[in-house]
């Protein structure tokens, strides 16, 4: 095992600070030979089989094309619980986990709910829900097939029934449903910002799922608000994720549409980050 130690911080020292080394190493020798961090260390002189070594160096030549470590072994870990994780879909993010904190808060009596996540992606954000409010009915949208298809598989790694649905919300007209809550973490990055973006994620993510044109970068939150007026329940509550640069923006977009208590909210590295706004009849 220590031979493979060596082996992933030689190849990876020169890409990837010494601290990232230090979390891929682990995480690839552990979905390598399923030992846990305290194991690995543990057999630290045990001599890995010559499939596991084949498996270590097909990664860690992923690795140095920049693939994201999720990507290269397939899945991810959000508030908890495991997703599978591929090139159709956005890596679920720590920020993402602060707005379902968020969520949870504001609807701390855990009661049921009739909830929609517009642009599901991996599933990570309905999926979740249903695991905290289990008696809720849970919906789910996005536009691409195979994210689709990932969202399905992880709804059933984790046990929660989830109705998705293939649905542009640029051109959505009509919903079957009222509902108590709508969240979205829709693309919002404009095209300019491309070049400041690190490859691991412009080579290897989704660009559907990232980017927004120069011209007019509110146009999924202005498309999902005007959804939202007009299906969501009285007093209902919207979600966002958000680009930091633009949340005085949205704010003041669902302030002029007529939502009320419109609060924007810092993530944990004081970004402008998150906001949440209420329907207000």
């Amino acid at each position: 095992m220590q031979q493979s130690f060596e082996y992933i911080h030689t190849e990876l020292k020169d890409i990837y600070p010494e601290t990232e080394i230090g979390s891929i190493r682990n995480l690839l020798l552990s979905e390598i030979t399923g030992f846990t961090r305290a194991q690995l260390l543990a057999n630290k002189n045990t001599k890995i089989s010559d499939n596991q070594e084949f498996l270590l160096k097909k990664y860690v030549a992923q690795l140095k094309k920049h693939t994201p470590i999720q990507y290269v072994i397939g899945q991810t870990e959000f508030y908890g619980l495991l997703f599978k994780v591929n090139s159709s879909v956005l890596i679920p993010r720590p920020e993402t986990e602060e707005l379902i904190e968020w969520i949870q808060q504001s609807l701390a009596n855990l009661d049921s709910y009739q909830m929609l996540d517009i642009g599901t992606g991996s599933g990570c954000i309905a999926i979740t829900l249903k695991s905290i409010f289990k008696k809720s009915n849970v919906s789910a949208f996005d536009i691409s097939d195979e994210a689709l298809k990932t969202a399905t598989i992880n709804a059933k790694l984790n046990n929660c029934e989830i109705s998705f649905h293939k649905r542009d919300i640029l051109t959505l007209q009509n919903s079957d449903l009222q509902y108590d809550v709508i969240v979205s973490n829709p693309p919002y990055i404009p095209e300019h910002e491309k070049s400041e973006i690190l490859p691991n994620v412009l080579n290897h993510e989704p660009h559907i799922a990232l980017f927004v044109p120069n011209n007019n970068p509110l146009v999924f939150y202005n498309a999902i608000a005007v959804f939202a007026l007009k299906y969501l329940k009285t007093k209902g509550l919207l979600f966002f994720e958000i680009h930091k640069d633009f949340g005085i923006q949205i704010v003041e977009l669902l302030q002029r549409m007529g939502f009320e208590n419109v609060i924007l909210r810092q993530d944990i590295s004081g970004n402008n980050r998150m906001i949440k706004a209420q329907k207000n009849a």
